[in-house]
């Protein structure tokens, strides 16, 4: 038996209405965590950008957050991007990442096997990450952009950089 399956057993019985209220997330119970990504950001300030998790941990498998809805299979958070602000070259080994801009755009590229790729969101775009495929981004732009994150499980490992990024030398707590 899964260890999801049997804490389910041991639970006492929910009805419907209790089942449910645990799972919606409603954005006035959302705060922006900015410090999310903050090893990144004290690295160096062109990293700083904020998460509003909804579902599961988000991309640094941390978590921080217990005003989540309960995750069986993925992530879904959404992310402020400030003009200027990067997310620096990384890798997710163990999963699938979707990026669905709301507002704004941003500049994604991408690496793998020495070959580099690059592309523009705009909004409503979307473009999802294979799993061990090098990306990153930047809001070249004058205003904020706002992305939808959904990463294809509840927790995900913490991403890696490329051996040769400075980021990659930083020891997380």
């Amino acid at each position: 038996m899964s260890a999801q399956a049997a804490a389910a057993e041991a639970a006492p019985a929910e009805n419907l209405k209790e089942r449910m209220e645990r799972r919606i997330a409603r954005y006035e119970t959302r705060t922006y965590d900015w410090d999310a990504l903050k090893f990144q950001a004290d690295f160096d300030p062109k990293y700083r950008r904020a998460q509003m998790r909804y579902m599961g941990t988000g991309g640094t498998g941390i978590d921080s957050d217990n005003n989540t809805v309960p995750s069986e299979h993925f992530t879904f958070s959404t992310m402020v991007l400030p003009p200027g602000c990067e997310g620096p070259l990384h890798v997710h080994h163990d999963v699938e990442e979707v990026f669905f801009m709301l507002r704004g755009k941003i500049r994604l590229f991408f690496e793998e096997d020495g070959e580099t790729w690059e592309t523009v969101l705009t909004e409503r775009d979307l473009v999802s990450v294979p799993a061990g495929l090098y990306r990153g981004l930047v809001n070249d732009w004058d205003e904020e952009a706002l992305m939808c994150v959904m990463i294809g499980t509840p927790k995900p490992q913490i991403p890696t950089y490329p051996p040769d990024h400075p980021l990659a030398k930083i020891k997380r707590k």
